[in-house]
């Protein structure tokens, strides 16, 4: 049974937990510095649990001894020192940090893994799926164009001036919309502004906006460097949100005041369970000699399952960590060392039993994946 290690247990912590406990295929330790985010998680899943103060190394040491994986479910700038101490335990990483310079230091760690272990950021939604179905989309082109890639996690039902709620780490959000944004212009890499870029489409009868926010990408940028025209990703929000928010933080200059701007989200915007995930890429290249686009589209709702409510962006994030481990566990990702998103097989993906619920139920489909 492989041996896992889990810090955090909020709400994306609590989905990973379920996932992998109800298996049978592995054993999961929970660990936090909240008990009664513990006494919950122990409540709907069969895990162990145990107090920790992520910040101290050898804590982090002594509860990572013996364990086969660990997987930081925490805020990004807990990270480095998670992969450090994983790296000099013997143990494959994963995390769902979507902040750059993070998943930059965690890539420096990664040099000393053993060769049976892998280190793997950025698992998830976006940055996760997102690279995985884009850099799929790729391989039906003789040569790229554009890649466009689009993703927001959306209450089904706004019902507020921003048309938002809280669905998943506020530090992530509010990461997304204050820190620069890296994309791929005229055959160059660079960096664009948050909350830039604005745009309007329709998908299923719904009007939406999309915008610049950062991280979404991954390591998209360095894979796709040399090969497209343009690269850029976009979160989606219903019309007027980027508005509102562009006010908060440029107008009001909350992006020098996070820790405020957090408080005043929190206690402001509620949360909901009840969120639709979208998820929108486009690609457009040559194929036989002609200029053709190819796009794919979901919308991935919120669930009961086993007679547990569970959101969409719970779903998804935790269904593609659990399904990045799990394909490590059966050796279907590269053996050893730094492991990108797109490294993963879209196809295996989706099979994987976590990776399916991109494709369940749940979801709608608006457009097929055989590339012409």
């Amino acid at each position: 049974m492989h041996q896992v290690l889990l810090l955090g247990a909020g709400k994306i912590g609590r989905m990973i937990a379920w996932f992998l406990a109800r298996t049978g295929d592995y054993d999961v330790m929970v660990a936090d510095c909240d008990e009664k985010a513990l006494t919950r998680i122990r409540n709907q899943s069969e895990v162990q649990t145990k107090q920790l103060d992520a910040t101290n190394a050898s804590e982090l040491q002594a509860i990572m001894h013996g364990r086969d994986s660990v997987i930081s479910g925490l805020s990004y700038r807990f990270n480095p020192l998670i992969a450090k101490v994983a790296v000099n335990e013997g143990l494959s990483y994963f995390d769902l940090t979507e902040d750059v310079e993070t998943t930059r230091k965690v890539r420096d760690i990664a040099g000393k893994t053993r060769t049976d272990r892998i280190v793997m950021p950025q698992c998830g939604l976006a940055p996760g799926f997102i690279s995985i179905v884009g850099n799929y989309l790729t391989k039906a082109f003789d040569s790229l164009d554009t890649v466009r890639m689009r993703v927001g996690a959306l209450p089904q039902f706004p019902a507020n001036a921003l048309k938002y709620n809280l669905t998943w780490s506020t530090d992530g959000l509010i990461n997304e919309y204050c820190n620069p944004c890296e994309a791929i212009h005229d055959g160059r890499q660079i960096e664009i502004l948050p909350l830039e870029g604005l745009e309007h489409f329709s998908l299923d009868g719904v009007r939406y906006e999309a915008f610049n926010t950062s991280g979404g990408l991954g390591t998209l940028c360095e894979t796709m460097d040399g090969r497209v025209r343009e690269l850029n990703y976009k979160t989606i929000r219903y019309l007027g949100h980027r508005e509102l928010m562009s006010f908060l933080v440029h107008e009001l200059q909350m992006n020098r005041k996070r820790e405020m701007l957090k408080q005043i989200l929190e206690e402001a915007v509620p949360l909901t369970f009840q969120d639709v995930v979208v998820v929108f890429c486009t690609i457009t290249g040559h194929r036989k000699g002609q200029l053709v686009q190819h796009s794919d589209a979901r919308k991935i709702y919120s669930e009961t399952i086993d007679n547990e409510a569970w959101s969409a962006i719970q779903i998804t994030t935790a269904a593609g960590l659990c399904a990045a481990l799990d394909m490590h566990v059966s050796e279907k990702l590269p053996l050893g060392g730094f492991v990108r998103q797109e490294d993963v097989d879209y196809e295996q993906f989706l099979e994987n039993r976590f990776g399916r619920y991109y494709n369940t139920e749940g979801s709608t489909r608006f457009s097929s994946m055989d590339c012409f």
